[in-house]
């Protein structure tokens, strides 16, 4: 067998179906990342769908039979410790979860791209346990954002 037949692609790609528009897609590619090697996990195929509320709301009904807005879906195709899944994440949910929590939009998408890599990882939101540890490791992986690998 050939080297490039035992190749297996890793990579995070992200998709665009609202008006925002990330730069340095790399910086973030490079921050989840060490999202995953910090909690002993390997990169599949993850893939970050940023969209509308109506976008989302769409796929809340039909795949999860829920009428409600939210700020994140994700769909897990995960195989043990390698993570694969679908993320995706209403920009209006941020930006208004942004403004009602008091912090800026950039912080407040750090806070759910974590969330929906947690998630994949296993981290629940469901008990006041699960969501006091799911508050705590997303804001560790948020102050992981600005230091260099």
């Amino acid at each position: 067998m050939s080297k490039r037949s035992r190749c297996i692609l890793r990579m995070i790609e992200f998709h665009f179906k609202s008006d925002l528009i990330l730069n340095y897609i790399t910086n973030y590619s490079d921050w989840i990342t060490r999202i995953l090697e910090s909690e002993d996990y390997t990169l599949g195929q993850l893939d970050y769908i940023f969209c509308t509320d109506d976008y989302l709301l769409e796929l809340n009904r039909q795949y999860l039979n829920h009428d409600t807005l939210t700020d994140i879906i994700t769909f897990d195709y995960s195989d043990g410790s390698t993570i694969s899944g679908d993320v995706f994440i209403s920009t209006e949910r941020v930006s208004e979860n942004a403004n009602n929590y008091g912090v800026d939009f950039d912080n407040e998408l750090l806070r759910v791209m974590s969330h929906g890599v947690l998630h994949l990882m296993g981290y629940g939101d469901k008990t006041d346990s699960e969501v006091k540890l799911m508050r705590e490791k997303e804001e560790e992986k948020i102050k992981m954002f600005h230091v260099e690998p």
